[in-house]
């Protein structure tokens, strides 16, 4: 069987998430995530999505992993996904699992992809 490297193209990848935390390009991260074009970003978690409204220019799509399960989005957080949306880019509200995993393929794909990940 003949495999390929996939090229992220100088985009951090997720390459692991487990109990409090994620491992983006080798690094260790605790607590919610942020992934922008641009890298790592300062994010306290759900429901403020105001450093991706931001940016919301910079990507197409955010994903917004809830943790290890899909949850109830908390209170405010309908406002903060209608402000990322009219700043131009969709919501995605699933897993976090299924978030990293997402995530990843529509990087390898070249898409302009951001992620919101809570911890599992």
């Amino acid at each position: 069987m003949r495999t390929t490297e996939v090229d992220f193209q100088g985009r951090l990848p997720v390459d692991g998430y487990g109990p409090g935390g994620f491992r983006v390009a080798g690094a260790v991260h605790r607590g919610p995530l942020g992934l922008v074009p641009a890298g790592v970003l300062s994010w306290q978690g759900l429901p403020d999505l105001a450093p991706f409204r931001e940016r919301a220019a910079e990507f197409d799509v955010l994903l917004v992993g809830t943790g290890e399960r899909m949850v109830a989005p908390p209170e405010g957080f309908a406002r903060e996904r209608a402000a990322v949306e009219a700043a131009g880019a969709g919501v995605e509200f699933m897993s976090t699992p299924s978030a990293c995993r997402t995530y990843n393929v529509l990087l390898a794909e070249g898409r302009r992809v951001a992620a919101a990940l809570m911890p599992v």
